[in-house]
């Protein structure tokens, strides 16, 4: 009879259905950007490039999601983030100082990056990536331990610490690194495109699409289907009791803080190599584009950052293209017209 009950009150919950609107955007966006184009080799390769730079924003822009989303911290330091990640790349990759300190310092990982071996650039930009990614963790859970962690709960302080800490943080990479960009080349193997008939895509943008697409279904995948996901959501929405279940909360949002920090990292890294060169202002360049995709896809939620990524990598490439004066305020009239439709973005956190 307990069996019968149970199965009856698990068919009277509502089910929670599955909004496939914001997932129509990118078709709608790409149909209704090929008369525009009228080349249908030019569209397909605008509409790849496209996506291959969305999925980098989105690398740019998930770690700052995940830390609003999940822990509620507006952290406008996150650009530092993305800055070191491309920084770290430059001194590892790259045949720059590693510090301006006087004397050179060959990169080490320039030989294998270099190389005409698709083997050793892979082997050579994942390695650095790695490097740069825990360096920053560290770093960001330095910078929770001591910036985020005094002001939890409040937004307009939070505001103002962050963006002091990284007006700091800009300053110390210029005393160590110097004033002048440093290089931040493509791989050898990746340079160039691969031409499917008059359709030409470039190496480079498979690679980020790849990588993107990758760290998005183990994010989605952690955070849904995982203990550790469970018990992250559970520390926002129920402290305390989470608490009393014996899991330090601390622990897991400055877990959380360090991976969004790493993610930054990665993204700094491949949008660097997008730009061919680093300044230590790269990453503050970045956080109108990072609020403006945060924005859009709901204020906190991955999904939603993820669709708004790629829809602003694929207006900007249209743009660029056909109406090249328009294209530095698409990102802008994208925001106003998803707001207007959506007022809480594509796909809202609920607790907001």
């Amino acid at each position: 009879m307990s069996n019968q009950q149970t199965i009856a009150a698990s068919e009277a919950l509502p089910k929670k259905k599955l909004d496939l609107m914001p997932l129509l955007l990118v078709p709608i966006m790409a149909l209704l950007a090929y008369p525009v184009v009228h080349d249908l080799p030019t569209w397909a390769t605008l509409t790849v490039a496209g996506i291959g730079m969305g999925l980098i924003l989105f690398l740019v822009a998930s770690g700052f999601t995940l830390v609003f989303g999940l822990m509620d911290v507006l952290n406008f330091g996150h650009g530092i983030f993305v800055t070191l990640g491309a920084y770290f790349g430059a001194s590892l990759l790259g045949n720059s100082l590693l510090m301006n300190m006087g004397g050179s310092l060959t990169a080490p990982l320039a030989a294998w990056y270099t190389a005409d071996d698709l083997f050793l650039n892979m082997l050579a930009l994942f390695c650095a990536a790695g490097f740069g990614m825990l360096v920053t963790a560290i770093i960001g859970f330095i910078f929770e331990r001591l910036i985020i962690r005094p002001v939890y709960g409040s937004h307009l302080t939070q505001i103002l610490v962050t963006s002091g800490g990284m007006i700091v943080a800009e300053q110390l990479i210029l005393a160590l690194w110097g004033a002048e960009a440093q290089p931040l080349m493509k791989p050898a193997s990746l340079n160039g495109a691969i031409l499917f008939g008059e359709m030409a895509i470039e190496k480079y943008r498979l690679m980020t699409m790849t990588v993107g697409l990758i760290v998005f279904a183990v994010m989605m995948l952690l955070l849904n289907r995982t203990k550790l996901g469970l018990l992250i959501r559970a520390g926002v929405q129920d402290r305390e009791m989470v608490e009393a279940l014996g899991y330090k909360v601390k622990f897991l949002f400055v877990s959380v803080f360090a991976a969004g920090a790493a993610l930054a990292a990665l993204g700094g890294l491949f949008w660097g190599m997008y730009m061919d060169a680093t300044t230590s202002s790269l990453g503050g360049s970045m956080m109108v584009m990072i609020f403006i995709i945060t924005i859009i896809g709901g204020m906190g939620s991955i999904g939603g950052a993820f669709i708004g990524a790629i829809l602003l990598g694929l207006l900007t490439n249209y743009t660029g293209f056909a109406y090249p004066i328009m294209a530095a305020f698409s990102s802008i009239i994208l925001m106003c017209l998803v707001i207007l439709w959506r007022p809480n973005g594509l796909y809202p956190v609920s607790k907001r």
